[in-house]
């Protein structure tokens, strides 16, 4: 039964391929159908089919794995959630069921033939959603696990100025995982530079609470044990009255309202300032 499945789709290719595109651009998120193309559109759903055919027949050559990984890998690229790819599997079989019983190629001589079918059809489905939902999930933690390793290789970089002046720009939200990476990263970058001073800039930090606060304070003691002074800059207004209701101690820190007065104090720390060349 499943090889009827697969040859009468491998026959009626590309009729098939057209009514499930226009069923399942009725479904479609708006956003999947605004960032691909027709041809894109087209060539990934033709992609998908040949997939299926090929999984149903059992004709799984050396490079069905890698085909299979690539569509995984591009649909996960184009944003399109599991849950399309899943009912763009159930649409089709559901064509594909309903075209074959509309063109009279099942047996009707057997009692119960639609019951049996369908417990076919449904395993036929079972099969295919096994196999496209594995090879999609492990390709989004691919995904996920790359872009995490480089959000984090960015999110706290430490950035040598001067001689002795070195400058951690923070963006976003601080959760545990990321102030472990920024003490990390800022005990390796001042024994590296030989920082005297480092600028820690929250300019670009929406919320400041007491867990971020504490994760600051034990980044410039721990920087001080180094022998290296930790300057906390950026300090919005709305920051410091959450630090003065949370009851927040910041005396060990330095502390300015913006990068430019902060570099000023770090030059003046370190015996140096700027001064305007004469013409």
């Amino acid at each position: 039964m499943y090889r009827d499945f697969a040859n009468f789709i491998h026959t009626n290719k590309d009729v098939l391929l057209n009514k499930w595109m226009e069923q399942m651009k009725e479904q479609a998120d708006p956003a999947i159908l605004l960032v691909t193309s027709d041809v894109l559109y087209e060539d990934t759903s033709r992609e998908f089919l040949d997939l299926i055919v090929a999984n149903v027949l059992g004709t799984k050559d050396g490079s069905f794995n890698e085909k299979l990984d690539g569509f995984s890998r591009k649909v996960v690229h184009l944003n399109w959630s599991v849950h399309f790819v899943t009912a763009g599997l159930r649409t089709f079989g559901l064509l594909v069921y309903s075209e074959m019983k509309r063109q009279g190629l099942f047996n009707e001589k057997k009692e119960n033939l639609d019951e049996d079918i369908y417990y076919h059809f449904e395993n036929w489905l079972s099969s295919m959603y096994n196999v496209v939902v594995n090879a999609y999930a492990e390709s989004w933690e691919k995904t996920v696990s790359i872009q995490k390793t480089a959000l984090q290789e960015l999110s706290a970089p430490l950035l040598p100025i001067f001689d002795g002046i070195s400058v951690m720009p923070l963006i976003g939200t601080i959760d545990t995982e990321r102030a472990r990476l920024i003490m990390e990263n800022l005990l390796i970058g001042v024994v590296k530079h030989r920082s005297d001073v480092v600028l820690i800039d929250i300019t670009g930090v929406p919320i400041v609470d007491t867990m971020v606060a504490h994760h600051i304070i034990q980044a410039s003691d721990a920087v001080r044990l180094v022998g290296c002074q930790a300057m906390l800059v950026g300090i919005r207004p709305e920051i410091a009255q959450t630090i003065v209701n949370l009851g927040i101690e910041l005396d060990q820190v330095i502390t300015t309202s913006t990068m430019k007065k902060g570099m000023g104090k770090a030059l003046a720390m370190t015996n140096r300032e700027i001064v305007e060349k004469e013409e």
